[in-house]
Protein backbone atom coordinates (compact mmCIF):
# COMPACT_ATOMS: atom_id res chain seq x y z
CA UNK A 1 0.00 0.00 0.00
CA UNK A 2 1.38 3.59 -0.81
CA UNK A 3 0.75 5.31 1.74
CA UNK A 4 1.94 8.93 0.40
CA UNK A 5 -1.04 8.03 -2.02
CA UNK A 6 -3.69 8.43 0.49
CA UNK A 7 -2.14 11.00 2.25
CA UNK A 8 -1.52 13.18 -0.80
CA UNK A 9 -5.37 12.48 -1.60
CA UNK A 10 -6.04 12.99 2.03
CA UNK A 11 -4.61 16.86 1.60
CA UNK A 12 -6.15 17.73 -1.44
CA UNK A 13 -9.70 16.41 -0.89
CA UNK A 14 -10.02 14.77 2.89
CA UNK A 15 -12.82 16.63 5.66
CA UNK A 16 -11.17 14.67 8.17
CA UNK A 17 -13.94 12.66 10.50
CA UNK A 18 -16.61 12.95 7.54
CA UNK A 19 -14.63 12.18 3.96
CA UNK A 20 -11.17 10.26 4.85
CA UNK A 21 -8.73 8.27 2.47
CA UNK A 22 -7.48 5.20 4.09
CA UNK A 23 -7.65 1.72 3.77
CA UNK A 24 -8.95 -1.14 4.01
CA UNK A 25 -7.97 -5.35 3.32
CA UNK A 26 -4.79 -3.54 2.19
CA UNK A 27 -6.71 -1.84 -0.59
CA UNK A 28 -7.00 2.26 -0.69
CA UNK A 29 -10.78 3.29 0.21
CA UNK A 30 -12.72 6.33 1.51
CA UNK A 31 -15.08 6.46 4.17
CA UNK A 32 -17.91 8.99 4.35
CA UNK A 33 -19.63 9.62 8.15
CA UNK A 34 -21.88 12.49 8.02
CA UNK A 35 -25.34 13.55 10.35
CA UNK A 36 -27.28 11.97 7.76
CA UNK A 37 -25.67 8.44 6.83
CA UNK A 38 -22.29 6.51 6.31
CA UNK A 39 -20.30 4.19 3.79
CA UNK A 40 -17.57 3.20 2.56
CA UNK A 41 -15.99 3.35 -1.03
CA UNK A 42 -13.10 1.67 -2.73
CA UNK A 43 -10.78 3.53 -5.01
CA UNK A 44 -10.81 1.01 -7.13
CA UNK A 45 -13.63 0.60 -9.82
CA UNK A 46 -14.85 3.82 -7.75
CA UNK A 47 -16.87 0.92 -6.44
CA UNK A 48 -19.39 1.13 -3.51
CA UNK A 49 -18.88 -1.46 -0.60
CA UNK A 50 -21.52 0.05 1.74
CA UNK A 51 -24.32 2.47 3.03
CA UNK A 52 -26.15 3.24 5.67
CA UNK A 53 -28.80 5.81 6.68
CA UNK A 54 -27.72 7.02 10.22
CA UNK A 55 -28.99 4.65 13.10
CA UNK A 56 -29.83 1.80 10.12
CA UNK A 57 -29.06 -1.68 8.92
CA UNK A 58 -26.77 -1.35 5.33
CA UNK A 59 -29.16 -1.02 2.50
CA UNK A 60 -26.36 -1.76 0.48
CA UNK A 61 -24.73 -4.84 1.02
CA UNK A 62 -20.84 -6.52 1.33
CA UNK A 63 -20.52 -10.16 1.57
CA UNK A 64 -18.58 -10.77 5.08
CA UNK A 65 -16.44 -13.27 3.12
CA UNK A 66 -16.01 -10.50 -0.17
CA UNK A 67 -12.42 -11.47 -1.65
CA UNK A 68 -10.25 -7.64 -2.12
CA UNK A 69 -7.52 -7.86 -4.71
CA UNK A 70 -6.30 -6.00 -7.59
CA UNK A 71 -8.26 -6.60 -10.45
CA UNK A 72 -11.26 -8.00 -8.18
CA UNK A 73 -14.67 -6.71 -8.26
CA UNK A 74 -15.44 -7.21 -4.38
CA UNK A 75 -18.84 -9.04 -3.92
CA UNK A 76 -21.84 -6.49 -2.68
CA UNK A 77 -21.57 -3.30 -2.96
CA UNK A 78 -22.30 -1.26 -6.20
CA UNK A 79 -19.76 -2.77 -9.08
CA UNK A 80 -19.59 -0.22 -12.21
CA UNK A 81 -20.77 -2.67 -15.07
CA UNK A 82 -19.72 -0.48 -18.13
CA UNK A 83 -19.48 -0.59 -21.69
CA UNK A 84 -21.03 -3.40 -21.54
CA UNK A 85 -23.53 -5.85 -19.56
CA UNK A 86 -22.67 -9.37 -18.82
CA UNK A 87 -20.37 -11.47 -21.43
CA UNK A 88 -19.52 -8.97 -24.51
CA UNK A 89 -21.44 -9.56 -27.33
CA UNK A 90 -19.13 -10.85 -30.09
CA UNK A 91 -15.61 -11.74 -27.84
CA UNK A 92 -16.04 -14.19 -25.62
CA UNK A 93 -12.58 -13.84 -23.85
CA UNK A 94 -13.69 -10.14 -22.60
CA UNK A 95 -14.05 -9.40 -18.90
CA UNK A 96 -17.86 -10.14 -18.27
CA UNK A 97 -19.59 -6.65 -17.23
CA UNK A 98 -16.92 -4.37 -19.21
CA UNK A 99 -13.59 -3.17 -17.07
CA UNK A 100 -14.70 -0.12 -15.37
CA UNK A 101 -15.61 -1.88 -12.41
CA UNK A 102 -11.63 -3.20 -11.70
CA UNK A 103 -9.93 -0.79 -13.33
CA UNK A 104 -7.93 2.71 -11.80
CA UNK A 105 -10.37 5.90 -11.23
CA UNK A 106 -8.67 9.24 -10.35
CA UNK A 107 -10.96 11.77 -7.50
CA UNK A 108 -11.97 15.04 -9.18
CA UNK A 109 -14.50 16.40 -6.62
CA UNK A 110 -14.89 15.89 -2.46
CA UNK A 111 -18.03 18.18 -1.34
CA UNK A 112 -20.52 19.33 1.58
CA UNK A 113 -23.92 20.07 -0.20
CA UNK A 114 -26.05 22.35 1.94
CA UNK A 115 -28.19 20.12 4.84
CA UNK A 116 -24.78 18.07 5.38
CA UNK A 117 -24.80 15.67 2.50
CA UNK A 118 -21.49 14.93 0.87
CA UNK A 119 -20.67 14.41 -2.85
CA UNK A 120 -18.00 12.57 -4.25
CA UNK A 121 -16.99 12.68 -7.86
CA UNK A 122 -14.60 10.23 -9.51
CA UNK A 123 -13.00 9.46 -13.11
CA UNK A 124 -12.46 6.06 -15.17
CA UNK A 125 -8.36 6.18 -15.63
CA UNK A 126 -7.93 4.18 -19.12
CA UNK A 127 -5.19 2.09 -19.96
CA UNK A 128 -3.52 0.69 -23.26
CA UNK A 129 -5.26 -3.34 -22.30
CA UNK A 130 -8.54 -1.01 -21.96
CA UNK A 131 -8.53 0.77 -25.26
CA UNK A 132 -7.75 -2.64 -26.89
CA UNK A 133 -11.28 -3.81 -25.31
CA UNK A 134 -12.96 -0.93 -26.08
CA UNK A 135 -11.21 1.34 -28.78
CA UNK A 136 -13.83 4.77 -28.49
CA UNK A 137 -12.72 7.81 -26.90
CA UNK A 138 -15.81 7.83 -24.06
CA UNK A 139 -15.02 9.91 -20.97
CA UNK A 140 -16.60 8.36 -17.74
CA UNK A 141 -17.19 10.33 -14.40
CA UNK A 142 -19.22 8.82 -11.34
CA UNK A 143 -21.02 10.84 -8.58
CA UNK A 144 -22.37 9.63 -5.37
CA UNK A 145 -24.50 11.87 -3.24
CA UNK A 146 -23.99 10.29 0.60
CA UNK A 147 -26.62 11.54 2.67
CA UNK A 148 -30.12 10.18 4.76
CA UNK A 149 -30.26 9.04 0.80
CA UNK A 150 -27.70 7.64 -1.82
CA UNK A 151 -27.60 9.37 -5.37
CA UNK A 152 -25.46 7.97 -7.96
CA UNK A 153 -24.99 9.45 -11.54
CA UNK A 154 -22.98 7.73 -13.59
CA UNK A 155 -22.24 10.19 -17.17
CA UNK A 156 -20.81 8.99 -20.62
CA UNK A 157 -19.66 11.68 -23.11
CA UNK A 158 -18.93 10.14 -26.85
CA UNK A 159 -16.05 11.65 -28.79
CA UNK A 160 -16.66 9.02 -31.06
CA UNK A 161 -17.25 9.62 -35.09
CA UNK A 162 -19.38 7.12 -35.15
CA UNK A 163 -22.43 6.28 -33.15
CA UNK A 164 -21.60 3.20 -30.43
CA UNK A 165 -23.98 1.18 -28.67
CA UNK A 166 -23.21 1.13 -25.06
CA UNK A 167 -24.68 -1.57 -22.32
CA UNK A 168 -23.86 -0.06 -18.17
CA UNK A 169 -25.44 -1.36 -14.89
CA UNK A 170 -25.28 -0.18 -11.60
CA UNK A 171 -24.88 -3.28 -10.14
CA UNK A 172 -26.55 -2.76 -6.58
CA UNK A 173 -26.96 -5.49 -3.82
CA UNK A 174 -29.22 -4.57 -1.26
CA UNK A 175 -29.25 -5.87 2.26
CA UNK A 176 -32.35 -7.65 3.05
CA UNK A 177 -33.02 -9.45 6.28
CA UNK A 178 -34.31 -12.32 4.71
CA UNK A 179 -35.23 -12.34 0.80
CA UNK A 180 -37.52 -15.24 0.82
CA UNK A 181 -39.81 -12.55 2.17
CA UNK A 182 -39.29 -9.81 0.29
CA UNK A 183 -40.87 -8.83 -2.62
CA UNK A 184 -40.13 -6.53 -5.49
CA UNK A 185 -42.92 -4.37 -6.51
CA UNK A 186 -42.83 -2.11 -9.89
CA UNK A 187 -42.26 -4.71 -12.87
CA UNK A 188 -45.88 -6.05 -12.55
CA UNK A 189 -46.74 -6.69 -16.34
CA UNK A 190 -43.24 -5.90 -17.77
CA UNK A 191 -41.75 -8.51 -20.42
CA UNK A 192 -38.41 -9.83 -19.06
CA UNK A 193 -35.53 -12.20 -20.28
CA UNK A 194 -35.15 -15.43 -17.85
CA UNK A 195 -31.63 -16.56 -17.78
CA UNK A 196 -32.44 -19.61 -15.49
CA UNK A 197 -34.79 -20.71 -18.25
CA UNK A 198 -32.43 -20.24 -21.07
CA UNK A 199 -33.59 -16.70 -21.90
CA UNK A 200 -36.87 -17.52 -22.41
CA UNK A 201 -38.90 -14.10 -22.78
CA UNK A 202 -41.77 -14.15 -20.57
CA UNK A 203 -44.07 -11.30 -18.74
CA UNK A 204 -44.06 -10.81 -14.90
CA UNK A 205 -47.41 -11.33 -13.25
CA UNK A 206 -47.91 -9.41 -9.62
CA UNK A 207 -44.50 -8.84 -7.45
CA UNK A 208 -41.61 -10.43 -8.03
CA UNK A 209 -40.78 -13.15 -5.03
CA UNK A 210 -37.59 -14.92 -4.53
CA UNK A 211 -37.55 -18.89 -3.90
CA UNK A 212 -34.27 -20.22 -5.69
CA UNK A 213 -32.13 -18.56 -8.39
CA UNK A 214 -33.20 -15.70 -10.41
CA UNK A 215 -31.68 -13.88 -12.80
CA UNK A 216 -33.68 -11.95 -14.81
CA UNK A 217 -33.52 -8.64 -17.25
CA UNK A 218 -36.82 -7.03 -17.00
CA UNK A 219 -36.91 -4.71 -20.55
CA UNK A 220 -38.58 -1.13 -21.26
CA UNK A 221 -39.26 -0.15 -18.13
CA UNK A 222 -38.02 2.99 -16.20
CA UNK A 223 -40.31 2.49 -13.42
CA UNK A 224 -39.30 3.07 -9.75
CA UNK A 225 -38.79 -0.22 -7.67
CA UNK A 226 -39.64 -0.94 -4.07
CA UNK A 227 -38.36 -3.73 -1.92
CA UNK A 228 -40.60 -4.92 0.92
CA UNK A 229 -38.70 -6.18 2.97
CA UNK A 230 -40.61 -7.85 5.98
CA UNK A 231 -38.29 -9.42 8.05
CA UNK A 232 -36.92 -5.73 8.62
CA UNK A 233 -39.86 -3.60 8.11
CA UNK A 234 -38.47 -1.60 5.35
CA UNK A 235 -38.99 -0.30 2.32
CA UNK A 236 -36.13 0.71 0.21
CA UNK A 237 -37.55 2.81 -2.81
CA UNK A 238 -35.16 2.81 -5.91
CA UNK A 239 -35.79 5.63 -8.01
CA UNK A 240 -33.92 5.83 -11.56
CA UNK A 241 -33.37 7.83 -14.70
CA UNK A 242 -31.68 7.91 -17.97
CA UNK A 243 -32.26 3.45 -17.59
CA UNK A 244 -34.87 1.16 -19.88
CA UNK A 245 -33.69 -2.19 -17.98
CA UNK A 246 -34.07 -3.54 -14.27
CA UNK A 247 -31.69 -6.38 -13.59
CA UNK A 248 -33.25 -8.66 -10.66
CA UNK A 249 -30.31 -11.40 -9.44
CA UNK A 250 -29.88 -14.09 -6.51
CA UNK A 251 -27.39 -16.99 -6.62
CA UNK A 252 -29.31 -19.27 -4.57
CA UNK A 253 -27.53 -21.24 -2.25
CA UNK A 254 -25.66 -23.97 -4.84
CA UNK A 255 -24.22 -21.25 -6.99
CA UNK A 256 -23.61 -18.97 -4.04
CA UNK A 257 -21.32 -21.62 -2.93
CA UNK A 258 -19.73 -22.30 -5.96
CA UNK A 259 -18.57 -18.49 -6.04
CA UNK A 260 -16.98 -18.56 -3.37
CA UNK A 261 -17.11 -15.06 -1.53
CA UNK A 262 -20.80 -15.90 0.35
CA UNK A 263 -20.81 -17.09 3.66
CA UNK A 264 -23.10 -19.91 4.30
CA UNK A 265 -26.71 -18.31 4.06
CA UNK A 266 -25.36 -15.43 2.58
CA UNK A 267 -27.80 -15.79 -0.41
CA UNK A 268 -30.65 -15.06 1.63
CA UNK A 269 -29.08 -11.53 3.34
CA UNK A 270 -28.76 -10.25 -0.22
CA UNK A 271 -30.80 -9.28 -3.49
CA UNK A 272 -29.65 -7.32 -6.68
CA UNK A 273 -32.24 -4.90 -8.43
CA UNK A 274 -29.79 -3.06 -10.89
CA UNK A 275 -31.16 -0.18 -12.89
CA UNK A 276 -29.54 -0.75 -16.34
CA UNK A 277 -29.35 0.12 -19.94
CA UNK A 278 -29.21 -4.28 -21.44
CA UNK A 279 -30.26 -6.33 -23.90
CA UNK A 280 -32.74 -4.75 -26.10
CA UNK A 281 -32.34 -1.45 -23.99
CA UNK A 282 -28.62 -0.60 -24.76
CA UNK A 283 -28.10 2.91 -25.49
CA UNK A 284 -26.87 3.93 -28.96
CA UNK A 285 -24.99 7.01 -28.11
CA UNK A 286 -24.47 9.33 -30.90
CA UNK A 287 -21.08 11.40 -31.85
CA UNK A 288 -20.55 14.02 -29.38
CA UNK A 289 -23.79 12.66 -27.14
CA UNK A 290 -23.83 12.15 -23.67
CA UNK A 291 -25.94 9.88 -21.09
CA UNK A 292 -26.42 9.52 -17.39
CA UNK A 293 -27.77 7.07 -15.63
CA UNK A 294 -29.16 8.16 -12.41
CA UNK A 295 -30.58 6.60 -9.10
CA UNK A 296 -31.73 7.87 -5.61
CA UNK A 297 -32.01 4.87 -3.24
CA UNK A 298 -34.11 5.62 -0.13
CA UNK A 299 -35.32 3.79 2.87
CA UNK A 300 -38.76 3.86 4.70
CA UNK A 301 -40.81 1.44 7.57
CA UNK A 302 -43.55 -0.35 6.21
CA UNK A 303 -46.15 0.40 8.61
Amino acid sequence: MDTSYLSDLQKRFGLSGTVDFTERHGMPVVEVNNAQGSGVLALQGAQLLTWAPKDQAAVVWLSPQAKFACGKSARGGVPICWPWFGPHAEEAAFPAHGFARTAAWEVIEVATLEGGANRLGFRLLRNDADDLLWPHCTPLEVRYTFGAALEIELGTRSRSPNPLVLGEALHTYFGVGDVREVRVLGLDGVEYIDKVDGGRRKRQAGPVTVGGEVDRVYLGTGSTCLIEDLSLNRRIRIEKSGSRATVVWNPWEDKAAKLGDFEAGGHLKMLCVESANAADDAVVLGPGAEHRLWVRYSVEPLA
